[in-house]
């Protein structure tokens, strides 16, 4: 069996704070998505924090379907409004003309 079997192999600073940035990362993605879910969970984290979620309730839903329609009105409105204020506005459309071609600079004598 070889010497190093069981021992810690040295690592440099920012190896050690990547591994920690990805424990952390991974730590913190799984309190995510406890915290975004819509079942009825209770989450508690050393006694120093608790959570307890519950999925929205009949009316709760309602209030936020019309929330939402009211949001997506307001923004087809704006977009509407934002067309015809451009329908004044002159765009430049380049033409493909055959008199617009780029004619050769004369000579200059000196």
């Amino acid at each position: 069996m070889s010497e190093s079997e069981g021992q810690l192999q040295d690592y440099s600073v920012d190896q050690a704070a990547g591994a920690v940035v990805l424990v952390l990362g991974a730590i913190a993605g799984l309190l995510q998505v406890i915290w975004m879910s819509k079942c009825h969970c209770k989450v508690n984290l050393c006694y120093l924090f608790r959570c307890e979620r519950r999925p929205p309730t009949e009316e709760e839903m309602k209030s936020l379907k019309k929330k939402t329609q009211e949001l997506k009105d307001a923004a087809t409105k704006k977009k509407d409004e934002d067309d015809v204020e451009d329908k004044g506005t002159p765009r430049l459309v380049p033409t493909k003309s055959k008199d617009l071609e780029a004619s050769p600079e004369p000579e200059l004598g000196i």
